[in-house]
């Protein structure tokens, strides 16, 4: 198998910028600056995915609408892909608010998977919904032989708990470095079931060498 999983984070959003927790739906929209993000994405694509999805939050649709543009290519929601449910600290810009969640998502990465803030997801609440998207776009469109990358946008914070899930990278890399606006995380399927993670951001494996501390902004 060649074709990937390809992971994106949306473009930038007014909560990106304000460094609000925005986690329910819909959502902010996104910046001038993330439109031009998704767009740049979009037209920087090698050639165009074979698939196209996005979560249900507006900053999701917005991001894949330019993504489709771009390569022709229909954007679909897709169920299941959304962003870390924060509950109680859901809308919060406080550091108090921030390092509260930090601290439940780095637990998530070595293995706590159930603790959670107050009201909201715990990490095996985000895998039990995320995974079983995953597996499906698998067996519909990586298994065939058919040829091109299937796209998911998506958000931060769930979609690196899922590679360190799916791809087997460890912490501290994978709490230490977030994601930027349109950066990806791809997954290569695997004969027999499993994935290979080949891209975190701007980094390619062996992941573990480079933790640089950067979870200023995990969320959206």
């Amino acid at each position: 198998m060649t074709a990937k999983l390809i992971l994106v984070r949306h473009g930038e959003t007014e909560g990106n910028v304000a460094k609000i927790l925005d986690t329910k739906l819909p959502g902010l929209p996104l910046t001038e600056r993330g439109a031009a993000q998704a767009k740049s994405f979009g037209e920087g694509l090698a050639a165009a995915p074979r698939a196209l999805f996005h979560s249900h939050a507006l900053r999701a649709r917005q991001t894949a609408g330019y993504i489709e543009a771009a390569t022709g290519v229909r954007a679909i929601p897709r169920d299941g892909v959304h962003e870390v449910q924060l509950g109680e600290l859901d809308g919060l810009s406080s550091t108090q608010a921030h390092e509260q969640f930090q601290t439940v998502y780095r637990h998530w990465h070595e293995g706590r998977l159930d603790e959670r803030v107050p009201g909201g997801e715990s990490g095996r609440d985000v895998l039990e919904r995320f995974l079983p998207a995953v597996a499906a776009l698998r067996t519909e469109y990586l298994e065939d032989g058919g040829n091109g990358d299937v796209l998911v946008v998506t958000h931060g914070a769930a979609m690196r708990l899922v590679g360190r899930e799916l791809g087997g990278v460890a912490p501290p890399f994978t709490t230490n470095n977030h994601l930027d606006n349109t950066e990806t995380i791809e997954l290569l399927p695997l004969p027999g079931g499993g994935w290979e993670c080949v891209r975190w951001g701007r980094f390619t494996p062996p992941f573990g060498g480079k933790a640089e501390f950067g979870a200023d902004d995990p969320m959206g």
